[in-house]
C-alpha cells in the first residue's frame, strides 16, 4: 500500500457540511448519553439502595450491543443512512423521556435501555459509513481523530453535566433534559444530510440471516480480523482499568474527591493525543507510532502497581490517555480493507465489539481485583495491552482491496 503524506487540515474536514452536522449531532448524542446514565445510576440507586443495581443501570447499555450489531449490522448497507440515523436517536430521545416521566420498576427500565442499545450499532455503523463516502484520504483519518475527541470531550461535559443537572433539578428532570437534546440532535441530522438511497445489492435474504452471513465473513477474512482485534482490545483492558480507579484511590489512601479526577485524567489524555497525532504528525509517520502508542497506552498502567503520589498517578494516566491516538494510524488500513457492500456492516461491527468489550472488560479485571487487588488488576490490564502492540500492523502481504 502507498501512503499518502498529504495531511489534512480541520478547515478541510468541516468543509464537508454532512461531516459538520454529523459531527454536532454526535457530540450533543454522546453528551445526552452520559447525562443520562449517571441520571438513570441515581435514580435506580435511590429507589433501590443497592449498589448492585445501580452498577447494572451503568453497564445495561453495552452488552446488548452485541447481539444488536451481529443480527440487524446488515440494515447500515440495505437501508438509507439518514432515515436509519433519525429514527435512532428519536429512540434514544423517547427512552430517556420514559424513564424520566413513567414510574416503571427498575427492571423494565434496564430491559428498555437495553433494547435501545441492541439498535445502537446500526445507526452508528450508517453514521461512520456516511462519514466514510463524505471524506477521502487523510480528510477521512483526520475526521475520525476529530470524533475521537469530540466522544471524550462530550462524555466528559455529559458526566459533568450530569451531576449539576441531577443536583440542580433532579434525575427525573435530567432525564428530560437529555431527551430533548437527542430530540436536537435528531433534528441536525434531518436538516443536514441528505435523503440518499441506499447502495446495498438486492437478493441477500432477510435481514437477520444477511446480517449473520455478512458478520461472518468478515470476522472470516484475517486482515479485517486482525484490524478489529487491535481496536476492541486494547479499549477493554483499558475501561477495566478505569472502572476500578474509584478502588485504586480509596486503597491507596488518595484524598476524597480524588476519583473523579482519576477518571477524568485518561479522557484529558485522549484529547491531548489525537489532537497531537491527527494534527501534527504525517500520515506515514502516523502508521509506523501505530505500535508504539499501544505500548504507550498500557506501560503507564503497569506503574500504577507501585505507591505513587496523587500527581505522578494522574500524569501517568494522562499519558496513557494520549496511547489511544494509535487508532489513528489504523484508520486508512481499515477503510481499505472494507469491502465496498459490507462497508456500513464493518462499521456496525467495530462499534458492537467497542461497545460490548468495554462492557466485558471491568467485569474480568474487576473479577482480578477481587482476588488480588485494584493496583494488580490494573497492572495487569496494562501488561495485557502492551502484548497486542505486535500486532498492529503485523501482516504478511498487502491489504488486496
Amino acid at each position: 500500500m502507498t501512503v499518502s503524506d498529504h495531511q489534512a487540515t480541520y478547515r478541510e474536514v468541516f468543509a464537508e457540511p454532512v461531516f459538520r452536522a454529523l459531527f454536532v449531532a454526535r457530540s450533543l448524542a454522546i453528551s445526552a448519553n452520559s447525562l443520562q446514565i449517571f441520571a438513570l445510576s441515581v435514580l435506580v440507586y435511590a429507589s433501590t439502595g443497592s449498589p448492585l443495581m445501580s452498577a447494572l443501570a451503568f453497564g445495561a447499555g453495552f452488552l446488548p450491543q452485541f447481539a444488536g450489531g451481529l443480527l440487524l449490522g446488515s440494515l447500515t448497507d440495505r437501508l438509507p443512512a439518514r432515515p436509519l440515523i433519525v429514527a435512532g436517536y428519536l429512540a434514544e430521545a423517547g427512552l430517556a423521556a420514559t424513564l424520566g416521566l413513567a414510574d416503571l420498576p427498575v427492571l423494565v427500565n434496564l430491559l428498555l435501555v437495553a433494547v435501545v442499545a441492541a439498535v445502537t450499532p446500526v445507526f452508528a455503523g450508517a453514521a461512520a459509513k456516511v462519514i466514510a463516502d463524505r471524506l477521502t484520504g487523510d480528510a477521512y483519518v483526520l475526521g475520525r481523530s476529530l470524533t475521537g475527541m469530540s466522544s471524550s470531550a462530550a462524555q466528559l461535559l455529559g458526566l459533568a453535566g450530569g451531576g449539576v443537572a441531577v443536583a440542580a433539578l433532579g434525575a427525573e428532570e435530567a432525564l428530560l433534559f437529555a431527551a430533548a437534546c437527542h430530540i436536537l440532535a435528531t433534528l441536525m441530522v434531518r436538516i443536514g444530510l441528505p435523503n440518499e438511497p441506499a447502495a446495498a445489492p438486492a437478493g441477500r435474504g432477510g435481514a437477520v440471516r444477511d446480517s449473520w452471513t455478512g458478520a461472518t465473513a468478515l470476522l472470516g477474512d484475517r486482515i479485517i480480523r486482525r484490524l478489529l482485534i487491535v481496536q476492541w482490545l486494547p479499549s477493554a483492558f483499558a475501561a477495566g482499568a478505569e472502572a476500578l480507579l474509584v478502588a485504586y484511590g480509596a486503597r491507596r489512601g488518595f484524598p476524597t474527591g480524588a476519583g473523579a479526577l482519576l477518571m477524568a485524567a485518561s479522557p484529558v489524555g485522549m484529547l491531548v493525543g489525537n489532537f497531537a497525532i491527527g494534527r501534527l504528525v504525517r500520515p506515514a509517520l502516523r502508521e509506523r507510532l501505530s505500535a508504539p502508542l499501544v505500548v504507550l497506552l498500557g506501560a503507564p498502567l503497569v506503574l500504577l502497581f507501585a505507591d505513587l503520589p496523587l500527581p505522578v498517578t494522574v500524569t501517568l494516566l494522562v499519558l496513557a490517555g494520549t496511547g489511544f491516538a494509535y487508532s489513528i494510524g489504523i484508520q486508512r488500513e481499515f477503510l481499505e480493507a472494507a469491502p465496498e457492500a459490507r462497508r456500513g456492516q464493518l462499521f456496525a461491527l467495530l462499534s458492537t465489539g467497542l461497545m460490548a468489550l468495554q462492557g466485558v472488560g471491568p467485569l474480568i479485571v474487576g473479577a482480578i481485583a477481587e482476588v488480588t487487588s485494584p493496583a494488580t488488576a490494573i497492572a495487569l490490564a496494562g501488561i495485557a495491552t502492551v502484548l497486542i502492540a505486535p500486532i498492529v500492523h503485523f501482516r504478511r502481504h498487502p491489504v488486496p482491496r
